[in-house]
C-alpha cells in the first residue's frame, strides 16, 4: 500500500463528499460504521457518492457503485474507512470494488474490526493502488472507539451557566440556553444510537428525550431512551436498566456504539470519575446563578493531579451560547 506525498484536488473533493455523506447517516447505521464512499470516473469525474445503509442493507461503497453505474472501470473510490473483507448480511466491499473494475482506492481509517478488516492488503495483493489518507472522519470517531474498547462510546452533554450550574436552587432549568443551543441539541440526539438518563432526572423532569426540528416536529430517527437506576420505570418506549454497567452491557450487545448521556449530575459524576466518559458537549450560557445545582455533584480528587482533563476539539457560538467539544 501506499503513502500519499501529495493528495489530487478530485480527491480532497471527493473525500468531502463521502464525508458529508457519512455525516448524514449517522444514528442509523449501528453496529455497523457510519461510512461515506464516493466514486471518481476515469477522468476524475465524480460519478457516485453512497452512504452505509440501515443494518442489512448495502454498505457505502456498494451505494456508490451502483450509483456509479457503468463509469467504474479504470476509476478510483474515495472511502471514510478501509473496505471491509468479510461476507456477513452482505457481501465483501473490497470484492465490490474489484469486480467494479476500480483501480484506485484512497481510505482515511484502517478497521479496527478484526472481522472485518484487510481490505487493503487484499485490493492491493490483486493489483489495486490502494493509499491511506491522513486525516480523521469525526463521524467515524464514536464507532472506532467502541470498537477498540467493546462498550458504547459515551458522550456526555450538559447545558450550564458560565459559573457551572445546571439548574437553579429550586431545581428549576428551562432554559439556560437559547434557542440555537437547543436546537443544535436535537440535531445531535438525532444521531444517536441511544441517550441515557438517571432515574432521579427521569422523575424530577419527566425528560421526552426526542430528537425535534426547529419545527417541533421529530427526526427520521430517534435515539433509543434509557434510564439508569434502582426505582422501577415501566413506561412504554423506555428500557430500564439497574445500574450503568448493567446498561452499557446490555446496549453494546445490541447494537448501540454512540451513547448520548444527557444526565442528571449523580450518572454523570459516577461515569465520569470511572473514566466512563469519552468525550463532552458544554453548552454554556452567558449567565450566572452563584449558587444552584452543578455539573457534577461531588469531588473527582483531592488533589490537582486527579483533575479529569480532555482536549478541546472545538468551539462554537450559538446564538448568545458556546458549545464546547472536549474528548478524552
Amino acid at each position: 500500500m501506499d503513502n500519499p506525498d501529495t493528495i489530487p484536488q478530485i480527491v480532497i473533493e471527493a473525500l468531502q463528499r463521502a464525508m458529508a455523506a457519512a455525516e448524514e447517516v449517522r444514528g442509523t447505521t449501528s453496529p455497523n460504521p457510519p461510512v461515506g464512499a464516493a466514486i471518481l470516473d476515469a477522468a476524475g469525474n465524480l460519478v457516485g457518492v453512497g452512504a452505509t445503509q440501515p443494518p442489512g442493507g448495502s454498505h457505502a461503497e456498494v451505494m456508490a457503485i451502483a450509483q456509479a453505474g457503468t463509469n467504474t472501470q479504470g476509476g478510483t473510490a474515495v472511502v471514510t474507512l478501509e473496505p471491509c473483507n468479510h461476507t456477513g448480511r452482505t457481501g465483501p466491499c473490497s470484492h465490490a470494488i474489484l469486480d467494479a473494475g476500480i483501480t484506485t482506492v484512497y481510505y482515511v481509517h484502517s478497521d479496527p474490526n478484526p472481522v472485518a478488516c484487510g481490505g487493503a492488503a487484499w485490493l492491493a495483493d490483486r493489483g489495486v493502488q490502494v493509499i491511506q489518507l491522513p486525516g480523521h472522519v469525526s463521524a467515524l470517531r464514536p464507532w472506532l472507539a467502541a470498537t477498540r474498547m467493546q462498550r458504547p462510546y459515551l458522550t456526555w452533554k450538559t447545558a450550564n451557566t458560565i459559573d457551572g450550574f445546571t439548574a437553579a436552587l429550586d431545581g428549576t432549568s428551562q432554559w439556560i440556553t437559547g434557542e440555537d443551543a437547543r436546537h443544535h441539541a436535537h440535531r445531535d440526539r438525532s444521531k444517536r444510537d441511544a441517550i441515557i438518563v438517571g432515574t432521579g432526572t427521569y422523575f424530577a423532569d419527566n425528560p421526552q428525550l426526542t430528537a425535534r426540528t426547529p419545527e417541533g416536529t421529530l427526526y427520521p430517527h430517534q435515539p433509543r431512551r434509557i434510564v439508569v437506576g434502582r426505582r422501577a420505570v415501566n413506561e412504554p418506549g423506555w428500557e430500564h436498566y439497574p445500574d450503568s454497567d448493567t446498561a452499557l452491557t446490555e446496549l453494546w450487545r445490541t447494537g448501540a456504539r454512540d451513547v448520548l448521556i444527557e444526565g442528571g449530575a449523580t450518572l454523570a459524576t459516577s461515569l465520569l470519575s470511572r473514566g466512563l466518559i469519552d468525550a463532552v458537549h458544554a453548552y454554556i450560557a452567558p449567565a450566572f446563578l452563584g449558587q444552584g445545582l452543578g455539573v457534577v455533584t461531588e469531588a473527582l480528587g483531592t488533589t490537582i493531579t486527579d483533575i479529569r482533563r480532555f482536549t478541546l476539539d472545538s468551539v462554537t457560538r450559538l446564538g448568545d451560547d458556546i458549545l464546547l467539544e472536549l474528548a478524552r
